[in-house]
């Protein structure tokens, strides 16, 4: 209605996408290419490109390795990666869950246990946690969404520095929420360190991790205002 063309894919292990069962497929530089795939096929040379929690560190890569084809690129709750380079306390003890993920078999054992108890306290009873456990409960589903933490967050990974990003050309939007309880404002804030272009920050407010879900009209008009420039 805003008069922009918008392309949803369903990344590789989401919903009717392919779900491969080796961890390693889910590597942020393939998903990347499946972008890069997607955006040739459909003769999508330049764009806007918006990304929430896994969606945001490949936002912030083809913002940062593809700087002609991202017009503008807003990241919502995930910093940039290099932001995450040795993260405060506070962030280490949010992200308990990403070292659980890494166990094979217990993890999906731990969260599907008693009707998905640990999984529904995790993401705090949201309001759609009845079709979240109807998804993931399909074959391969769970475990294709572990593995994208085992590809990309794995200790062995956090050892190694890997190459900086080149700074993001791109005017960049900020996003993040004040009830968001597995990421901290912080790391977004000094996501500004690596941006060439502009950066704007916005705070949502009274919203969990789900921001878009809990306060549509907010996000749906904070990205409107700032796609059109």
């Amino acid at each position: 209605e805003a008069g922009f063309r918008v392309i949803a894919p369903d990344l590789r292990g989401f919903g009717e996408s392919a779900k491969p069962a080796a961890a390693e497929s889910y590597a942020l530089p393939i998903i990347f290419n499946d972008v890069i795939g997607i955006l040739d096929a459909l003769e999508v040379t330049r764009t806007h490109v918006v990304g929430h929690d896994w969606g945001a560190p490949l936002a912030w890569l083809l913002a940062s390795l593809t700087p002609e084809r991202v017009e503008r690129l807003v990241a919502m709750s995930v910093g940039h990666p290099s932001s995450y380079r040795d993260p405060p306390v506070e962030q280490r003890e949010k992200s308990w869950y990403m070292l659980l993920f890494q166990f094979e078999g217990i993890a999906e054992e731990l969260l599907t246990r008693e009707d998905w108890r640990l999984f529904r306290e995790w993401t705090q009873n949201h309001s759609e946690l009845e079709q979240w456990v109807k998804d993931l409960s399909r074959p391969g589903a769970l475990t294709a969404g572990l593995n994208w933490y085992r590809a990309n967050v794995h200790p062995r990974t956090q050892l190694q520095e890997g190459p900086a990003l080149p700074p993001v050309q791109a005017p960049t939007l900020g996003v993040w929420s004040t009830g968001d309880a597995y990421l901290t404002e912080e790391l977004m804030i000094r996501s500004e360190r690596y941006i060439a272009g502009s950066w704007h920050y916005e705070r949502i407010e009274n919203s969990s991790h789900w921001m878009q879900l809990d306060e549509p009209d907010r996000v749906s008009q904070l990205l409107v205002s700032f796609l059109r420039g």
